[in-house]
């Protein structure tokens, strides 16, 4: 059960809504959210999204009143302004009007335009999944701002210092003492060299050399993305003072700008590229299982966060009182595999991690352990907040599309845990690889469909025992949310 602070009512910042790209009214929204039915959402015959992009979802089948996932497909511009113009809420101007009006991912004289697909799955509400499906694209474009004349010179390396040149010519050289230079080592500087402290020879100190790191442009883009995470987790958490917005989100973003889709992941969401056939994992799915060892160090650094409740260690089940004196299996952050500890009184508190799979939780509350908000999120009848362990860092790869030529059914699909959850990497791109292959390759609308039927194989058929699919396997009864994106598109860019 997720426990949240108590506050006085406040009013919405966002309502709730679906999609903006899918052009709903109020009333088919309504009809939307029907559990029973559950009826597939995709795109209109009329409405098209960049890179002829499908998406298709479908809400649960009655965990939540509301389908708590949310996803956003704009074309975004980064222009050239201060960090601290930075627009805390969006353009005003409508997102298709704002995709029609700009090119296809050419720089403009005052900035860049990149691409931008993201999915965001609420939990304990819908409030942080709207939010950010409005915002965290601007946050992108903000950190973007500040470097867009160091990405645009890709000749020359980022510079350490922004406005100075880079130094191209060999280690940094920290002086400017005139004549050959000689190399202090460790040893005669210990000994009062000439020019160093405590020396009696009032010679200047010789030049320093310092290495430095190479970075590379894609590094900054890399940056940007993680630190627009940052900011959209700090805007939720200050907003929430004067706002309503209820419960927290995962988030899964995907950027093309400059030949390269960078892909960001906070959360169990998960992205693949399908790619003559072949399955590129593109994410991976941050849960209490794949980051035990770091809840586990900081339980173990800062243990009243544990509120004297819990203990850092695993088992293998409870620890019952009977077991104290008997040597038992666990393990602790800095192992991967088991060991036999004596039990203590300590162990028989409740484990920081509990569970498997979906099953597992942190401090028994909540199953995801990266994404954004739950900034007030404790553990049930508790005062331990959940928030210190939970983290809006995104890991984020980079695919190349430059490297490849690609055809027109290598597509990355992106995919709430919903999907994910019933259907594996390789039941998935054989459903869209089969399904676009039936299709006429000039039909634009093929990827919503090929989405669509994505949607329908996870949510499967009701039967009288429940959501069914292939093989009477039990269907996903989560919202599903599903983007398909064509690469041949990343090719023709500029």
């Amino acid at each position: 059960m997720l426990t949240r602070v108590k506050s006085a009512v406040l009013p919405l910042k966002f309502p709730y809504m679906r999609p903006q790209f899918l052009g709903l009214s109020p009333d088919e929204i309504e009809c939307s959210a029907d559990h029973i039915a559950r009826p597939i959402l995709i795109l209109k015959e009329t409405r098209r999204l960049p890179w002829a992009t499908g998406y298709a979802e479908v809400i649960n089948a009655g965990k939540s009143a509301l389908n708590e996932d949310q996803a956003c497909c704009e074309v975004v511009v980064a222009r050239r302004r201060p960090m601290s113009y930075c627009p805390p809420t969006p353009s005003k101007t409508p997102a298709a009007k704002r995709r029609n009006s700009l090119p296809n991912g050419e720089s403009l004289g005052e900035g860049f335009v990149f691409h931008y697909w993201a999915l965001f799955d609420g939990h304990a509400g819908s409030g942080t999944a709207v939010a950010a499906s409005r915002l965290l694209q601007h946050h992108i474009a903000c950190q973007l701002q500040a470097v867009i004349e160091v990405l645009r010179n890709a000749a020359s390396l980022p510079p350490t210092i922004l406005g100075e040149e880079p130094n191209v010519d060999g280690p940094y050289v920290q002086g400017n003492t005139p004549g050959p230079h000689r190399t202090l080592t460790r040893a005669a500087s210990l000994r009062g060299a000439a020019g160093t402290p405590g020396s009696p020879c009032s010679t200047p100190p010789p030049p320093r050399f310092f290495t430095e790191k190479k970075i590379q442009h894609e590094s900054l883009v890399v940056g940007a993305i993680e630190n627009a995470f940052k900011e959209m987790d700090a805007q939720i958490e200050k907003e929430k003072q004067v706002y309503s917005v209820t419960g927290g989100c995962t988030a899964l973003a995907v950027v093309y700008l400059l030949g390269k889709l960078y892909v960001a992941n906070a959360g169990d969401s998960r992205a693949i590229v399908i790619r003559n056939s072949e399955i590129i994992p593109m994410s991976t799915e941050f849960t209490p299982e794949s980051e035990r060892q770091r809840l586990q160090f900081l339980g173990f650094m800062q243990p009243h966060l544990l509120g004297n409740e819990f203990t850092h260690l695993e088992f293998p089940r409870r620890v019952q009182r009977k077991e104290v004196g008997k040597r038992m299996l666990y393990r602790d952050f800095t192992m991967s595999g088991w060991a036999y500890k004596t039990i203590e009184d300590e162990d028989l508190k409740f484990p920081l991690i509990y569970g498997e799979g979906k099953k597992a939780r942190v401090l028994a509350t909540i199953g995801v352990t990266r994404g954004l908000g739950d900034h007030d999120l404790k553990v049930h009848d508790s005062n331990i907040y959940i928030k210190p362990f939970l983290s809006c860092c995104p890991e984020v790869r980079v695919y190349n599309l430059t490297q490849y030529e690609h055809g027109a059914d290598d597509v990355l699909v992106m995919g709430t845990d919903g999907l994910w959850d019933v259907l594996s990497n390789q039941e998935v791109a054989e459903a869209v690889t089969t399904f676009l292959a039936n299709c006429d390759p000039d039909d634009l609308h093929r990827y919503t469909m090929a989405a669509q039927d994505l949607v329908m194989r996870a949510r499967g058929v009701l039967r009288d025992r429940g959501w069914r699919i292939t093989n009477e396997r039990l269907g996903s009864g989560d919202d599903i949310s599903v983007f398909i994106i064509p690469l041949m598109y990343g090719n023709r860019q500029p």
